[in-house]
């Protein structure tokens, strides 16, 4: 171990990650003997004690530490508080156990792994338990009162049955187990009687068995379910353990239990006998899936049974087919004729294949990398004589081993196992190594291994940007053009999720830099919106050709601008502006009237009124005041014609007001005037000719209208109508001119 501790591992908190993850500590924990004045320091350490990160502790007296799933550092305080921390140290979050823990304050905290997720457990000076089964999808769930207990229980742990997180407890010689509603009393199969306490108790890494020790000094096993017994192991040793650990393999038969106490560290199973070490110094046990870490301050080791196919080759006097290979693979080297005579004794018993494929198992649950070659050169020369071996296995553990070997190194520090490393996927561990920053190992294996470049290269060089933006003892500029330098054009890297994260730790102007490498106006647009750079994101809107996106953009600025700025933004940009102006068609003529008038558009102006004198106003007063401004913005516009048709329009309807006025209807208002006319019920239409209308059939606001139309433009209109009304014969048109030639 690299680490230099000035203090035991008993005078600290320790917590540390399951498949090789960090180790947290946190010294001078609030002990008596220390001064007051002196703050506890947290410390982060690789498996191989690299520091990752240290800092002086300046919150509330901690009681418990524990890692998360995702490596996150949780420190339970004794207010109920809950803080997170990263890999290196960086705040995350925090998040209260709720108000009843605040006021009976903790007595104990697990931090315990489900298939929902890492969950924590608290023990309250009530002695009532409250849990969460998953910190990332917070639910507090306050467990149901134990009847009748006065104390804190003599041990307890958290245990997952059926995907639901239940508290063991210990009070006495009784067990009670604990749901979201039951309090359950427990009777163990088989226990040896006796038994006045339960000391320690451990859960299987699977959560599918349980060990207890009591008072008597025997260790029981069973299944998690409470159904069977599996042992019951007296140690002869009745003080109470420091840790309690299972250490299995998957799928494998045998189960066996690790106990520590201050020197002594004893293995025990189903048989009589026990394995016993001595300790040089304080250890620290952490279970794992397929065995137990132990680390002190000099050491960190590796506890676990042997597999089946390394027993088989290097047990003593093996005649396994592996074993045979192996041999002959050294004699060969050797030019030893001993090596055709161990092949040949292979051969005749037909296990080449099995010797072959115990070689490769072997080599994957080596950890020294000259056994593995040994082992690897066996398997090579026994497939030399094999006709149909696929090759897959062979090739695939090279791979393996060699990405196991490079994680192992001491600098990178992640001691996992074959198991392991196969339970975790590679997709996780190029997580965990990205999370440690060790970006050019894990673009390595991507290459390595020639991973999709989205599932592979690309995401690690999105994160590697997203750390990059952080480092603000470098200028906007050279993190920009260092960014784009690295990624280029690589598939699946967004330029704009770098740019969020650049914004989301305070540097504007980074973000809008790497904003000008994002090829999509979809993600500029929305990110410079939110960093409110509303009028650069309508120009990068404006020049993608999007017009929903302009639509956007002009929503945004319309509501975060007064009116004034929000129309002198649009005069700058025509594109904007012309569909604003449509939108407004639609939507909001006022907002339309209003852009006429700003830009002094008189013509559209008088057509606005126009249209409006039409579709917004029922009663002629109303229509004949639109047009009056339709024709007074006319005339600003130097449109002659358009004016003089406007007021001709205005005395048309001032007439069919007093038409409508004299019969006593409104069936003649709205329509043009020849329309007029042939809708008129009255068959002696010539006398309503404009000229020949009495001044006082025209009403005081009736206009001089003779002089507006000629007699002759009266004329026609006011004939056909007579001839038609008045003419059944089949062909219309002979009376038409028989009427005109008679100058009715």
């Amino acid at each position: 171990m690299d680490w230099d501790l000035k203090e035991e591992l008993r005078d600290c908190l320790v917590a540390a990650a399951p498949y090789g993850g960090p180790i947290a500590l946190l010294r001078n924990p609030w002990r008596k003997e220390k001064a007051a004045s002196v703050r506890p320091v947290l410390e982060i350490y690789s498996a191989s004690g690299m520091p990752l990160a240290s800092l002086m502790w300046k919150s509330g007296p901690v009681v418990s530490l524990g890692w998360s799933a995702e490596e996150e550092l949780l420190c339970v305080q004794e207010d109920g508080v809950v803080l997170v921390y990263g890999l290196h140290g960086d705040f995350r979050r925090h998040f209260s156990m709720g108000n009843e823990v605040l006021q009976n304050r903790v007595l104990d905290a697990r931090i315990f792994h489900t298939e929902l997720g890492s969950g924590v457990a608290i023990l309250t000076g009530a002695h009532r338990f409250t849990l969460s089964a998953n910190v990332s999808d917070l639910k507090l769930r306050r467990m149901p009162e134990v009847p009748g207990l006065q104390s804190a229980p003599s041990c307890w742990t958290t245990l997952c049955r059926d995907r639901v997180a239940h508290i063991l407890l210990a009070v006495g010689p009784d067990l009670y187990l604990l749901d979201h509603a039951t309090c359950s009393p427990v009777t163990l199969p088989g226990l040896a009687p006796g038994v006045s306490s339960f000391l320690q108790m451990a859960v299987s890494f699977t959560s599918r068995h349980l060990a207890l020790f009591t008072d008597t000094g025997y260790i029981w096993m069973g299944t998690a379910s409470f159904k069977e017994k599996l042992c019951e192991f007296n140690c002869n040793i009745r003080a109470p353990p420091k840790q309690m650990v299972w250490c299995s393999r998957p799928r494998s038969k045998e189960r066996a239990v690790v106990v520590a106490w201050e020197r002594r560290l004893m293995v025990v199973g189903d048989t009589p006998e026990s394995i016993q070490f001595v300790l040089d110094e304080d250890s620290y046990l952490v279970p794992e899936l397929d065995g137990v870490r132990i680390f002190s301050r000099t050491t960190h080791e590796f506890l676990h049974e042997v597999p089946v196919a390394s027993e088989e080759i290097f047990k003593i006097a093996s005649m396994a087919p592996g074993a045979l290979l192996l041999e002959a693979q050294k004699e060969y080297e050797k030019e030893s004729q001993k090596a055709d005579e161990y092949l040949r004794e292979i051969q005749e018993l037909g296990q080449l294949p099995q010797a072959v494929q115990q070689c490769i198992e072997a080599a994957g649950h080596e950890h020294w990398p000259d056994m593995q070659k040994s082992l690897l050169r066996a398997a090579s020369f026994g497939k030399c004589f094999l006709d149909r071996f696929p090759p897959d296995s062979f090739v695939r553990m090279c791979q393996d081993l060699r990405i196991l070997n490079a994680i192992r190194d001491y600098h990178i520090g992640i001691p996992l196992t074959y198991s392991q490393y196969k339970q975790l996927t590679i997709q996780v561990l190029l997580d965990r190594l990205v999370l440690r920053r060790l970006y050019p190992l894990a673009i390595q294996i991507c290459e390595y291994l020639r991973l999709p470049e989205v599932q592979g290269v690309s995401r690690i060089l999105a994160h590697w940007a997203c750390y990059k933006v952080q480092q603000k003892d470098v200028s906007d500029e050279d993190v920009a053009r260092a960014i784009n330098q690295k990624l280029g054009d690589t598939p699946g890297v967004s330029y704009s999720d770098i740019a969020a994260r650049a914004y989301g730790c305070g540097r504007t102007e980074l973000a809008i830099k790497l904003l000008e490498y994002e090829p999509r106006s979809g993600e500029q647009v929305p990110l410079l919106l939110k960093m409110k750079r509303s009028k650069l994101a309508l120009s990068k809107a404006i020049e993608s050709g999007d017009t929903d996106l302009v639509f956007t953009v002009l929503l945004h600025l319309k509501n975060e601008l007064n009116r004034g700025d929000f129309f002198m933004t649009l005069r700058n940009q025509p594109m904007a502006l012309s569909l604003y102006r449509q939108f407004c068609k639609h939507q909001e003529l006022e907002t339309l009237k209003d852009l006429y008038n700003q830009d002094d558009n008189h013509q559209e102006l008088g057509s606005f009124h126009i249209r409006a004198s039409y579709t917004a106003e029922e009663h002629i007063e109303g229509r004949v005041a639109a047009l009056q401004k339709a024709a007074e913005a006319f005339n600003k516009a130097k449109n002659d014609f358009a004016a003089k048709a406007t007021e001709d329009q205005m005395r048309l309807l001032r007439l069919q007001r007093c038409l409508e006025d004299e019969l006593g209807g409104r069936f003649l208002f709205g329509p043009f005037f020849s329309k007029t006319l042939l809708s008129s019920p009255c068959p002696g239409l010539p006398s309503l000719s404009l000229s020949s209308l009495s001044p006082g059939h025209r009403g005081s606001n009736a206009a001089p209208a003779t002089a507006a139309m000629s007699r002759r433009r009266a004329r026609g209109p006011v004939l056909r109508p007579v001839c038609t009304r008045h003419s059944h014969h089949p062909h219309p048109w002979r009376p038409q001119q028989a009427c005109r030639a008679g100058g009715t």
